[in-house]
């Protein structure tokens, strides 16, 4: 009776250490996961069923799918004016039940926007609060999208400035060893504002600089230091200035 009890509790304290294991191991780095995954699943949602309302729209305005070339726009435009009467198109005068069943989508549409917005909050805040580093210099959607594709911070924190430069690539960086073809020189930052911004023959440099401190910035915030990000964000900027101006 005795050892039966004895093995009782060494059970019992083993479950709660992998109860405790586990609860420990789920970090800010999971949610963020999550998030940028999901964002990811609701713009191939929202992109799949903006090509079919401006199909399905354009039996009765065809010129004006054609103008509007931005989804979210279009599906903004049609729900606003969902009771006025297009007077000039070359489509079909549609009726109230045809119209019916092409605003419902364009309603579903919309809510898929705005659970993306919450989503971006989201990210917002987690990314500001936990890496208040990565977030300076990053921004919080390009930030979350890094450390999604490294999984955990720790490994980003680990990482060179080169491997950060071309992480998203990995797949033209392979091209380039196996076949010879241009070299990629930027992955998941080419979306940053900075670079966004700059002409294409300076991005190499300035995806240099960015990467530099994106890779400081996320070992300050892994080794929990004092924050920096207001610095970092500035020395980029002014590095960016500098590039700008040299090659003008």
């Amino acid at each position: 009776m005795e050892v039966n009890n004895r093995f009782r509790n060494l059970y019992l304290k083993n479950l709660e250490l992998t109860k405790q294991r586990i609860k420990d191991s789920i970090n800010s780095d999971n949610f963020i996961n999550q998030s940028v995954n999901n964002l990811d699943e609701i713009d191939k949602a929202a992109n799949l069923l903006g090509k079919r309302l401006r199909e399905w729209f354009s039996l009765k305005n065809p010129e004006f799918s054609k103008s509007v070339t931005d989804h979210k726009k279009f599906v903004e435009l049609i729900l606003n004016n969902k009771d006025k009467k297009h007077t000039t198109h070359m489509g079909a005068d549609l009726t109230k039940n045809d119209m019916e069943p092409i605003l419902n989508l364009a309603v579903q549409i919309q809510s898929l926007y705005i659970l993306r917005q919450k989503h971006e909050n989201y990210l917002d805040q987690i990314m500001k609060d936990k890496y208040p580093n990565i977030y300076a210099v990053s921004g919080a959607l390009i930030g979350a999208k890094i450390l999604a594709h490294t999984k955990t911070l720790k490994k980003l924190s680990m990482m060179t400035a080169s491997t950060i430069q071309l992480l998203g690539a990995e797949k033209a960086l392979f091209r380039h060893i196996k076949t010879g073809a241009k070299a990629p020189k930027h992955g998941l930052i080419l979306q940053h504002q900075i670079l966004q911004r700059s002409k294409p023959k300076f991005r190499g440099k300035i995806a240099r600089q960015l990467s530099d401190k994106i890779a400081i910035a996320a070992k300050i915030d892994y080794f929990k230091g004092n924050y920096l990000g207001d610095k970092l964000r500035k020395e980029l900027d002014d590095k960016v200035t500098f590039i700008n101006k040299q090659n003008k």
